[in-house]
């Protein structure tokens, strides 16, 4: 992932509830998706940005979503805020 350190730096949200529900607020400016997440969650998540608007990101596995957020896990998805 080439935006490592910008999405360290950026007020971010990890997970899956989390990013839902700020998408569905209309605090998201961008959406970063795990490839290796399951289908029914990238689904969804796609459905809900293309209704708001909302840019999405795909990186290849959680792990390395999770270490560009700064955290020691992977994740399925985070936000950046507005």
């Amino acid at each position: 992932m080439t935006n490592d350190k910008g999405l360290k730096d950026a007020r971010i949200k990890v997970g899956t509830k989390q990013t839902m529900r700020m998408v569905e607020t209309g605090q998201a400016e961008e959406v970063y998706v795990a490839q290796d997440a399951e289908n029914h969650l990238i689904s969804k998540i796609v459905q809900l940005c293309s209704t708001h608007s909302v840019k999405i990101t795909y990186v290849d596995t959680m792990k390395e979503l999770g270490k560009a957020c700064g955290i020691e896990v992977g994740t399925a998805m985070a936000v950046v805020l507005k």
